[in-house]
This record gives C-alpha cells, sequence and structure tokens, in this order.
C-alpha cells in the first residue's frame, strides 16, 4: 500500500446538526458521488461519538476496518466499479481510512440537545 490515500472524506457540516450534512468524498482529486442511500449518513465505522467525553469508551460504536469492509463490500465494490476504481484490498481499506476520522453519530455534535 502506498503511503499516501488515494480518497479525501469530509463530511459537509460540522458543530451542531451533523445530521443535516453530507459526504465529500474524491479519489485522487476527482470528486465522487456517493450512492443516494450513502450520501447523507453515517458510515458506521469505529470510534467514541461523545461531545461531552470523546474519550469514554461507553459511545464507542461502529465496526473496526476489516469487518466494515466485509459489511459493506457490496455497495464499496458497485461504487468502485461505477468510478473506475481499481477492485483492490488496498482501495477499501484506503477508502475506510478516509471516512474514519470524518465520520459521526447523532450524538456527536449534540445539536438536538
Amino acid at each position: 500500500m502506498t503511503s499516501e490515500n488515494p480518497f479525501q472524506a469530509s463530511w459537509s457540516r460540522s458543530g451542531n446538526l451533523l445530521c443535516h450534512g453530507h459526504w465529500n468524498i474524491s479519489w485522487q482529486g476527482r470528486a465522487l458521488e456517493l450512492p443516494e442511500p450513502r450520501r447523507e449518513k453515517d458510515m458506521a465505522t469505529n470510534g467514541i461519538y461523545s461531545i461531552i467525553d470523546p474519550e469514554d469508551e461507553t459511545y464507542r460504536d461502529g465496526l473496526e476496518e476489516d469487518e466494515w469492509i466485509i459489511e459493506n463490500v457490496e455497495w464499496l465494490t458497485d461504487f468502485f466499479c461505477d468510478n473506475a476504481i481499481p477492485l483492490e484490498t488496498a482501495n477499501y481499506r484506503w477508502f475506510f481510512r478516509a471516512i474514519n476520522p470524518h465520520d459521526w453519530r447523532c450524538t456527536s455534535c449534540a445539536g438536538c440537545m
């Protein structure tokens, strides 16, 4: 695996009301559009999702990298094919690693409190 991730990912909102955002994803600088059911939802990657205590393991949720890839391989493979992204293990891992730091849950921002 090369040292630089060919995917870039971000969530369009920060601060409060994360649930009103969408994913911004690119592959080697080319903007991509996620399938409709995935565009405006969290990705269920593993992390601690609490604005109140980001160190509290009680708020850990989601799947680790290998589990996440297995759980999402079907739609991700279709997404890669639709966007001419090589179906290589490294690309599945890079995708996960791009989205994971930006993933969120309803408890991530306290906008609904």
